[in-house]
């Protein structure tokens, strides 16, 4: 099971972009350029929030391997 993280090593600002890049297995760059296409056609405020609110809700990742999802691969 797959789980959301704010990422440690695709990081800009806080890793949110980056998280979701890895989440969904695409280029973290087209996250973000995505994200700052749809902050601009919602007045810009939206986005802001959304991403100050994914910031404090979406934990960082902690580099930690679960042995029992490990050995399902």
């Amino acid at each position: 099971m797959k789980k959301l993280y704010r990422s440690k090593n695709n990081v800009k600002i806080s890793g949110v972009c980056g998280g979701l890049a890895e989440y969904f297995n695409i280029d973290a760059t087209l996250v973000r350029l995505i994200w700052v296409l749809v902050s601009l056609m919602t007045s810009g405020f939206i986005g802001l929030i959304v991403y100050v609110v994914c910031v404090f809700v979406i934990p960082v990742d902690d580099g930690y391997i679960d042995a029992e999802f490990d050995e399902k691969k």
